[in-house]
């Protein structure tokens, strides 16, 4: 998975192995690393945005996506994908 794009759906697993679908709601680079914003797709079709949850993950040097580790780089790409977000607002 080279390139992710703003919405794109896919399916993600997680640590019990079952599988979610999601969408790609925003995509920042940070210091060389690709970093996508994305939500359960059923969340986003109730397209109610207090309800939505939206996490992080991040484009891992194989192309693989993973989860954001630490709370460190978690407060990183919340903070870029908030400043993201009120530019596209405006």
């Amino acid at each position: 998975m080279d390139e992710i794009e703003v919405g794109e759906v896919f399916t993600i697993s997680d640590e019990k192995q079952e599988e979610h679908t999601v969408e790609v709601l925003a995509k920042v680079t940070l210091e060389g690393t690709d970093y996508v914003a994305v939500s359960f797709i059923e969340d986003v079709q109730e397209e109610s945005e207090e309800d939505i949850d939206i996490f992080f993950l991040k484009l891992d040097d194989d192309g693989d996506l993973t989860a954001v580790e630490s709370d460190q780089e978690f407060n990183k790409v919340s903070k870029a994908f908030d400043a993201l977000l009120e530019v596209e607002e405006d």
